[in-house]
């Protein structure tokens, strides 16, 4: 089956050291994109935080699916929205009682922290987005009375804190919140619904009604990555992946900081 979109996860995949888009990929992508095979981002990111990536690809005008599969862009409207309700956002900043881990709201194109501290400055630097500084108690208030939620909780801080928080929110959360752990110091906290392979699947039924998953080809590292490299027809790997992501790959590139994503693109399409 010929292979007619890719999809590309960001961190630890797309970027280079210096965290932007090599000129190697940047003309592997402008070859493609000439041949009309899009080339979507998909990532955990909040939308401001990669369209600057976008912009470094010259894809402007290209969907992205942002919060991993939360939310569905199309010509910078939304088309699917997924969000974390209120009352279990509260849930969680009511376990940091005691202030031991930093916790990042996100709504769309919103950042809010409570504090421009280590954390959020870090977060700030990787993503080239300035969040606004805000009591989670106001932002609450406000998303309660606008019926909006979280798109995506992010907690940062000591291994202890966050394991003790992670295994909190799996015992009695697990229905409803994803809980995903990128490092040890970080856990992702998403809806229970979404993943990159259902935003993958909203994206392909509204704009590309006539591309099956065995049209696509998609690029990952990660464990969030897992269900969308096996779920499409060549799931490929960055070298750099971790070990469970390596073993159900189609095809393993070189690292994200070797041009991994271009030389696939070149060898696969």
């Amino acid at each position: 089956m010929a292979l007619k979109i890719a999809f590309t996860d960001i961190d630890g995949t797309l970027l280079s050291k210096e965290r932007v888009p090599s000129k190697a990929l940047k003309e592997e992508v402008q070859r493609i994109t000439n041949k009309q095979i899009p080339f979507v981002l998909i990532s955990s990111r909040m939308p401001s935080a990669m369209y600057h990536i976008q912009e470094d690809l010259n894809i402007s005008n290209t969907p992205i699916i942002c919060y991993n599969g939360g939310l569905v862009l199309v010509d910078g409207k939304s088309i699917h929205t997924t969000e974390i309700p209120v009352d279990l956002v509260q849930i969680i900043a009511d376990l940091n009682g005691k202030r031991n881990f930093h916790i990042s709201l996100y709504n769309n194109n919103d950042w809010y922290v409570e504090e421009l501290d280590f954390w959020a400055k870090r977060e700030e630097n990787n993503t080239k987005v300035t969040p606004t500084i805000k009591a989670i108690e106001d932002v609450l208030a406000d998303w309660s009375a606008q019926q909006k939620g979280a798109h995506k909780v992010m907690c940062m801080g000591d291994k202890e804190y966050l394991d003790e928080l992670f295994d909190t929110l799996t015992a009695n959360h697990s229905n409803d919140l994803h809980l995903y752990r990128s490092k040890d110091t970080y856990i992702e906290i998403a809806h229970k619904s979404i993943s990159k392979l259902t935003g993958i699947k909203t994206l392909l039924k509204n704009s590309y009604p006539s591309f099956t998953l065995e049209n696509c080809i998609a690029f990952g590292d990660n464990y969030n990555d897992i269900e969308m490299l096996e779920a499409v027809q060549m799931g490929v790997a960055v070298k750099n992946a971790k070990e469970e992501v390596l073993k159900i790959a189609n095809d393993i590139t070189d690292t994200n900081h070797n041009d991994g994503v271009a030389k696939a693109i070149s060898k696969h399409l």
